[in-house]
């Protein structure tokens, strides 16, 4: 990370959040000698507790891959946020399936799980020990605690910015709230510690927060470039405003096409990015060089050792007959295959399906647990752009792209053809622009009639494959669920069936149920 956790203050900064539970019920506090007084006597606390929130996105506990987990109640390699999260947005969909056989992760391939489900469960406990650490840093930065800590001006200044990247990192853990669970919490720092359980909050005044939220800090957030890699910027915070705008109908049954369309031109205008000329380069171990990366979570093979988020994705995806060492991995997993409909949406000469692995793979997912049924993709690689292996096999350097230019000028395209204004030959340039990337040339261009929301949903896919947008994408073109669009094992049936639209939510876990008597459980679970 560009923001490092000094080691001095790591250990005192995880006490301090001893208090920032997972579960949202908050009525047990635990005692701890570290306060807000004696921790921030050392003026380097305030960045070092805001490099562990950008750290809660990366790695699963205080001491490394294994050790002082976040979360508990899950084995602490399943249990990283990131990890956690791509399993949630891919494993229920057309694009991907996992092979392990781990209680519970079966069936987040087959769409069949229920409340007592250990994935879904530390989906919604990641996320909410995640808000816990914002709530807590911004109850720790307060202008009187840092007037009575005697805080100098120009760090005064400087935490205040740091609060608003908190807020976003806030900001984007509720949007995954929103969009996996629905009716959740709304706990903010204005909420005691040890107080009676939260309510819960609708989806739409979650949404509503959410939005204030990001455009009250966008102009508090620093500018991007090479110092703030990885970390919250204006253009970040539009990105992700666009993100909840393009989903509105969803999230509150009514469209908002044309402040998504704002958005998203206030990130491609920003003039801060352009599509990298190598789409490969993207996820490779150099990716932090990409022009195109707007908001990333970094992997360090050294500082950021972690069985989840790139490194899971990059050894799991290798098994069969792939050699690790032309991935600069340690080993294979044998885990993660694409099903036969993502594979089929590619054509030949498209350059994005270069990675894909089929030697010795089936197109075909007969069996899931058999690594071999199915087309491998080696879309991530701890290789760099020129040919040298990471920093540690065993670890990866390959970053995340959570947010970048290839999404916005898709998304851009779905918002003129939705309504929200904007110019279709602007959305035909754009949507070409990558497809002559992919193409390597103007071979694979489209013409105006081509250019439909369901080619918009197929580009998405080729494009941002395992990107963990897909599940989203679906639920948001009315594909997810239902037998509109059927694939490969939806339903727990080989063929694949419909389902029903409860599943279209997660369920709120059965033991925060229990927790907390203010919830009401998604309809269908």
């Amino acid at each position: 990370m560009i923001i490092r956790i000094r080691k001095a203050l790591v250990a005192a900064v995880g006490l301090l959040l001893v208090a920032t539970t997972a579960c949202t019920n908050t009525t047990v506090q635990p005692k701890s000698t570290v306060t807000g007084a004696n921790v921030f006597n050392d003026p380097g606390a305030y960045e070092a507790f805001l490099a562990k929130l950008y750290a809660g996105l990366a790695v699963s506990g205080q001491q490394g891959p294994s050790g002082k987990p976040d979360i508990q109640g899950i084995d602490e390699g399943f249990s990283q946020y990131l990890r956690l999260y791509w399993e949630a947005e891919e494993l229920p969909t057309d694009e991907a399936v996992i092979a392990w056989n781990d209680v519970g992760l079966p069936n987040m391939n087959t769409m069949t799980w229920g409340a007592d489900n250990g994935f879904v469960r530390a989906m919604y406990y990641r996320i909410y020990f995640q808000v816990g650490m914002v709530n807590q840093f911004l109850r720790e930065t307060t202008d009187d605690k840092l007037d009575a800590r005697g805080v100098s001006a120009s760090l005064k200044a400087q935490v205040h910015q740091y609060r608003a990247e908190a807020r976003f990192l806030r900001a984007l853990s509720y949007w995954h709230a929103i969009d996996l669970f629905g009716n959740v919490p709304l706990v903010t720092e204005n909420d005691p510690l040890g107080s009676t359980p939260p309510k819960q909050s609708t989806r739409v005044d979650l949404y509503n927060y959410v939005v204030s939220e990001l455009k009250d800090i966008e102009g508090q957030l620093p500018a991007p470039g090479p110092d703030t890699y990885g970390r919250a910027t204006g253009p970040a915070a539009d990105m992700l405003l666009a993100k909840l705008y393009m989903n509105a109908e969803v999230y509150t049954g009514t469209a908002d096409y044309a402040d998504a369309m704002n958005s998203i031109q206030q990130v491609i205008n920003s003039g801060f990015y352009s599509l990298d000329p190598s789409f490969h380069h993207l996820f490779q171990a150099d990716n932090n060089t990409s022009p195109e990366i707007i908001f990333s979570i970094p992997q360090d093979g050294i500082h950021t050792q972690t069985y989840g988020g790139v490194n899971f994705l990059i050894h799991a995806e290798c098994g069969g007959s792939m050699d690790p060492s032309a991935y600069g991995i340690d080993g294979c997993w044998w885990g993660i295959r694409m099903r036969s409909q993502a594979y089929n949406h590619f054509s030949a000469g498209d350059g994005r399906a270069s990675f894909f692995y089929t030697s010795g793979q089936t197109v075909d997912v007969a069996d899931i647990p058999t690594f071999t049924d199915g087309i491998a993709a080696s879309k991530f690689t701890n290789m760099t752009s020129t040919g040298q292996a990471g920093s540690n096999p065993g670890f990866v350097d390959t970053d995340f792209p959570m947010f970048r230019l290839g999404d916005a000028y898709l998304m851009y395209a779905e918002a003129v053809l939705r309504g929200g204004g904007g110019t279709r030959a602007q959305a035909l340039q754009y949507v070409n622009a990558l497809r002559e990337r992919a193409f390597g040339g103007t071979s694979g261009d489209i013409t105006d009639t081509q250019l439909t929301l369901p080619f918009i949903l197929n580009e998405r896919e080729r494009e941002l494959l395992w990107e963990a947008h897909r599940r989203t994408d679906l639920i948001r073109f009315g594909e997810f669920t239902g037998g509109s669009y059927i694939w490969e094992w939806k339903g727990g049936v080989a063929a694949g069936t419909a389902t029903d639209a409860h599943l279209d939510l997660y369920p709120i876990p059965g033991s925060e149920l229990i927790a907390n008597p203010n919830l009401k459980q998604n309809p269908g679970y």
